[in-house]
Order: C-alpha cells, then structure tokens, then sequence
C-alpha cells in the first residue's frame, strides 16, 4: 500500500471526531511528497470540505509552505 492510500485509509477511520482527524492530517502530510499532497488536498476537500473546511485550510497551508510552494486560493483544489 502506498503512503497516500494509507494517509487516506486513516483519515477516513478517524473523521468522526475533529482534533483526531487534524492530528493525523499534520501526520500525514509530513509523510507525502508534492505530487501526493496535491493529490490529498483535492481527495480531502472533496470527501472532508463541508465537516472540516477550516482544518483542512490550515493544513494544507502549513504543509505548502513547508515545500515554499505558492498556495492556491482557498477553496480552490
């Protein structure tokens, strides 16, 4: 199994409750590579945005600027 298919296993067991599935974002966004993490950032806004838009803002934000990569907008996957 990949790392990218395991962060999204974990993420789905664990949004049932917000601080655990923040938790294990962070975790698995510092596991992804570029390619994997753009690919996350749309996965999760798709299947998470409505539950944990703010959350998921912060995440990816923090993981982008990590790489000195240029966000997109919010919103914008």
């Amino acid at each position: 199994m990949k790392m990218l298919e395991y962060v999204k296993l974990i993420l789905e067991k664990v949004s049932f409750e917000r601080k655990l599935f923040e938790k294990e974002l962070n975790k698995g966004l510092k596991m992804l590579s570029v390619k994997e993490l753009k690919e996350l950032r749309k996965w999760c806004y798709e299947k998470f945005g409505n539950a944990y838009k703010g959350v998921l803002n912060r995440a990816f934000a923090k993981a982008f600027d990590s790489f000195n990569l240029k966000r997109r907008p919010q919103n914008f996957v």
